[in-house]
């Protein structure tokens, strides 16, 4: 496999892009991303196999059932960050080790639903949050210090929607390749 194969199998959308303040457009389109990702992800899993669901995305890559549990443990701590950062001015976040968290038995072994459960759960709130937010609430920001930059909301708003769309084309991808259904 080559490099630039590697790669398309790593980011099968592209790398996250922020260009800087959002239209009207553009955040709406970002919030309808991360609210249908949960329908998405279950539409996609529901009727693989054990088999299927520990397939990993790429040579090296997570299996499917790590992608959806992973989807859920990093967007918890997005919904923590962002309620940090609209409660404390300019908090610094605690980064997580995601492959080490990955590669724990709970998202190696346990059932994809509870996953999809998380998911659909903590979104459902998440988007009240979301949808709640005023201009000047989404240019309240934290600092991550492991990348030491300052996030803006709306800035982390475009980057977990992209987050929710990369990882769903890691799975619709490996069916298309495959030829799953």
């Amino acid at each position: 496999m080559t490099e630039t194969e590697l790669e398309q199998l790593k980011y099968p959308i592209g790398k996250h892009a922020y260009a800087g303040a959002l239209t009207t457009a553009q955040l709406d389109g970002c919030l309808n991303d991360i609210a249908a990702l949960p329908g998405k992800l279950k539409k996609e899993v529901a009727h693989l196999s054990a088999e299927q669901l520990d397939t990993p995305y790429r040579p090296g890559g997570w299996t499917v059932r790590q992608v959806v549990h992973h989807l859920g443990e990093s967007h918890m701590n997005a919904f923590i960050r962002f309620k940090l950062a609209l409660t404390e001015e300019r908090p610094i976040i605690k980064p997580y080790m995601e492959a080490a968290w990955c590669d724990m038995a709970d998202n190696r072994h346990m059932a994809v639903e509870t996953g999809l459960d998380l998911v659909a759960a903590l979104h459902a709130r998440w988007m009240v949050l979301l949808k709640g937010l005023t201009a000047a609430q989404l240019q309240r920001s934290y600092i991550h210090p492991e990348y030491k930059k300052e996030y803006s909301l709306e800035e982390a708003v475009s980057a977990y929607a992209w987050h929710s769309n990369h990882h769903l084309a890691h799975i619709t991808e490996l069916k298309k390749k495959n030829n799953w259904k």
